[in-house]
């Protein structure tokens, strides 16, 4: 059983990625609940050469990670800290780069027999055919960079002009791209907690006021809003949770995980991502799903660190 008051714990927000403001503000909700909670909270930019030197000191106990996108959320710091034998918080440094690449996840949904959409894999500076892209995705498409987060540099498109847009716009933000079919549906997303023996939390539809949930929709008060527990029949709740915790599995995640899906009018759940660094802010849909299941924000940080010390054990 941890002791809060006697845990030192480095929060770690902010980086160089696209969504460091994002994650600054994760950190800034993370750090109000840990304190809350009682533990000795230090917050450090890894944007500063100064902040990662103080881990190596050997001061902390265990880091928190509130990094979201490149250098954060893709296993660099991961594999930082697993060097110097400090536990953080969430995936491993393989799940972390692997669920950071849409397209390399998607192989292994697949594997999982989780039901994802059909896509195409592009690399900046090798030849493609949109022609041949608009007729595999049936003219409507989803372009997205391959290794961003937070619904950045994503585009719907329908037609072989505005998908040959939409891709080079991409690969302005990415080197790779991916591209797959377009499916409409219920947006839904799926929180998973634990280790050995991952579980769900309660289901979340997201109504966005934007055509989908993209970056106003995520973080801007009033961008959407969120149905906890989502208005699902309980074989389809169940379904969805299923397929939640099989992805945390598929990638090998532990502590925290959270799948969206969209949950098509036949009620087949395609999932889109995981993301193994949730939100931590006010609007986040991790702490969000955690009240919905009896779990107050200072009680699900510190779950977070007991599964940091039960995976570095």
């Amino acid at each position: 059983m941890i002791e809060p008051a006697k845990c030192r714990v480095a929060l770690l927000a902010g980086g160089t990625s696209g969504e460091r403001e994002i994650s600054l503000a994760s950190g800034v909700g993370a750090g109000a609940a840990l304190r809350e909670a009682g533990f000795l909270v230090t917050e450090l930019d890894p944007a500063r050469h100064a902040d990662l030197a103080q881990l190596l000191e050997g001061s902390f106990d265990v880091a928190f990670l509130c990094l979201h996108g490149k250098g954060g959320e893709d296993g660099a710091l991961q594999g930082f800290l697993e060097t110097i034998g400090l536990p953080y918080t969430g995936p491993g440094v393989w799940s972390s780069a692997t669920a950071m690449n849409k397209a390399q996840s998607k192989l292994f949904y697949q594997r999982a027999g989780i039901p994802t959409a059909p896509f195409q894999y592009l690399q900046k500076g090798e030849p493609y055919s949109v022609d041949e892209i608009a007729q595999v995705m049936g003219g409507t498409c989803v372009v997205k960079p391959a290794t961003e987060g937070s619904a950045l540099g994503i585009y719907i498109v329908e037609g072989v002009e505005a998908i040959a847009e939409a891709i080079e716009k991409v690969f302005e933000i990415d080197e790779l791209v991916v591209v797959e079919k377009y499916i409409s549906g219920t947006e839904l997303t799926v929180a998973v907690l634990g280790n050995d023996q991952p579980f769900a939390l309660p289901v979340i539809e997201i109504v966005p006021k934007a055509e989908f949930y993209d970056f106003d929709s995520k973080y801007a008060p009033g961008g959407s809003q969120h149905n906890c527990p989502a208005p699902l029949s309980e074989k389809l709740t169940e379904q969805v949770m299923q397929a939640a915790v099989n992805a945390h599995k598929a990638l090998h995640c532990s502590g925290v995980s959270r799948s969206d899906f969209i949950l098509d009018g036949e009620g087949i759940p395609w999932i889109l991502e995981t993301n193994t660094i949730p939100g931590m802010t006010a609007t986040s849909l991790l702490p969000d799903a955690a009240r919905a299941a009896g779990i107050s924000f200072p009680e699900l940080c510190t779950k977070l660190i007991e599964y940091a010390f039960e995976d570095a054990r």
